[in-house]
């Protein structure tokens, strides 16, 4: 199995809308690390599983939409908890919608929330 992996650092804001969220129902912000994991068992004609170069134009046009952004305004939280879980499954939406996934079988984002806290979303291309 094959894996390439690229990470990028922003900084973003979110409130929680759960019952008694004490601080955290407050605006506040997290330095944001998004790492996106594509997997698979081959590679393509040239030795890539995928173009980091892809990966790389993703995940600027993700830390455009991200950075320096309230969450809860976004649409695809809208009725949602922007939880950090959320915002794993939403960011590989985007990730699999900007980037060619003909080689690999399987995506991962891990995204940290700060230097201790992160979860993850997986799924088959």
């Amino acid at each position: 199995m094959y894996s390439l992996s690229v990470g990028r650092d922003f900084v973003a804001q979110h409130f929680l809308t759960v019952p008694d969220p004490g601080p955290e129902g407050e605006v506040h912000s997290h330095r944001y690390r998004a790492e996106v994991r594509f997997s698979g068992p081959e590679l393509d004609e040239y030795g890539y599983l995928v173009d980091i170069d892809a990966v790389d134009d993703a995940l600027d046009a993700l830390d455009d939409r991200y950075r320096d952004t309230l969450l809860n305004d976004l649409p695809e939280f809208e009725g949602q908890n922007p939880s950090v879980e959320r915002f794993a499954r939403h960011f590989a939406d985007r990730v699999e919608d900007r980037v060619p996934t003909d080689v690999p079988t399987e995506l991962t984002v891990r995204m940290w929330e700060d230097d201790d806290a992160w979860a993850s979303h997986r799924r088959e291309l």
